[in-house]
């Protein structure tokens, strides 16, 4: 791996951290403002739904343009998005500041661009592995930081988010070097900007299937993401510390995972293979985790999905990387984190349907169901497995 890519998995450790000091304080911040759960949920949403339209047209920007570039305007974005969270008076503003860090929202599936410009095919899957452990180190991080800025208020949390995001811009700025070596043809309208890729992405030969997993994948996932919390502190009884510990565990563990673990395993299992493992253990720790609302065996679950859930992210990025053609590499990785986005704003708000604020025990039903759901993607996946399982793997 070069110096180009170790700048990159900085910067990419860098915004992971930013986003993750805002996990464990979007729901409660949304409750300061007498929000109630389904509300807080949109608050979710909002953000995602943004960056679902908005990702197609960075990544497609980034193939024409260049990635530094889109990077940046990226960056400032959530800088900006934040600043204004932070200091937020009244709901609309914050909805505003979620909806702008969404539509600015693409640095992610750029970042990923770079990696594909910059490694070669043998040794995708690896790059994208440290990657995702570079990502995987913020969510060590960004818990116990935004931990300390609560000690100030929840609105701190969002500033440190921003002053973070900014250090990474200031990285790309720099220290990035632009890696697009071959850019895409010009458009012949001026005003075609990749949304019509949305639809025509799924067409794409080996690539528009994994979209389609990734998609439901990440609204299984979601559902999970946004019960989790009340989930812990309401019906296991457990506070913020706590949960900060719990994140911590799993951020350490997936960063082992993703280095060490996915070379160990590209050494006895192609990139499908691993796919479908952590696919597995991903669905059997959602069934499992509220069976028994003891707090030892949640957290044992929870080891068990941390280690194989790290899996499941860098091997659909590295399959769709090696399915896309070069010049549609920004393209590509761009609709992959669209779909992903679409549905992190869909998972949320099933999951804010089904619960009840009053009744703390509905917090587990998201998770049976994102467990079932998971084992259907799975068979789907399975199925459709020739699809999109490259020669080189």
């Amino acid at each position: 791996m070069n110096r180009n890519f170790w700048i990159t998995a900085l910067i990419a450790f860098v915004n992971s951290l930013s986003f993750t000091i805002l996990i464990p304080i979007i729901y409660l911040y949304g409750k300061q403002f007498g929000l109630s759960d389904f509300q807080t949920s949109l608050l979710f949403s909002i953000y995602s739904i943004a960056q679902f339209f908005a990702t197609p047209v960075i990544g497609k920007l980034s193939d024409r343009f260049g990635r530094k570039p889109l990077l940046i305007i990226s960056l400032a974005g959530t800088v900006i998005a934040n600043l204004i969270a932070g200091n937020a008076t009244v709901a609309w503003l914050l909805f505003f500041a979620r909806f702008l860090d969404g539509i600015t929202g693409g640095n992610a599936s750029v970042a990923q661009a770079v990696i594909s410009d910059i490694t070669i095919p043998q040794k995708r899957a690896e790059a994208f592995g440290i990657y995702g452990a570079a990502m995987g180190l913020g969510f060590v991080l960004g818990p116990a930081t935004s931990l300390l800025a609560q000690q100030i208020s929840l609105g701190t949390a969002f500033l440190a988010s921003g002053a973070v995001a900014f250090v990474a811009l200031l990285m790309t700025i720099f220290f990035l070097p632009e890696t697009l070596q071959k850019q895409a043809q010009k458009p012949k309208n001026i005003f075609d900007l990749g949304l019509g890729n949305l639809i025509k992405g799924l067409a794409m030969p080996g690539v528009g299937i994994l979209l389609l997993i990734n998609f439901m994948t990440g609204t299984t996932f979601t559902m999970f993401t946004y019960a989790f919390q009340p989930y812990f502190i309401k019906v296991l009884g457990q506070n913020s510390q706590s949960l900060t510990l719990l994140f911590l565990t799993f951020g350490t563990l997936a960063v082992i995972m993703q280095t060490w673990g996915i070379s160990v395993l590209k050494g006895k299992f192609d990139i499908v293979k691993i796919l479908f493992l952590g696919l597995f253990f991903r669905s059997l720790s959602f069934l499992l985790m509220p069976i028994w609302a003891n707090i030892n065996y949640f957290v044992a679950v929870s080891i068990l999905f941390s280690l194989f859930n790290s899996l499941v992210q860098p091997m659909i990025s590295t399959l769709i990387s090696l399915n896309a053609k070069v010049e549609d590499q920004g393209t590509a990785l761009g609709l992959n984190a669209s779909y992903l986005s679409i549905s992190n704003g869909i998972g949320p708000v099933i999951a804010g349907m089904i619960v009840h604020q009053s009744q703390p025990i509905t917090y587990g039903y998201p998770l049976y169901l994102a467990g079932v759901l998971t084992f259907l993607v799975l068979g789907f996946a399975v199925y459709n497995r020739q699809r999109y399982t490259p020669h080189n793997s």
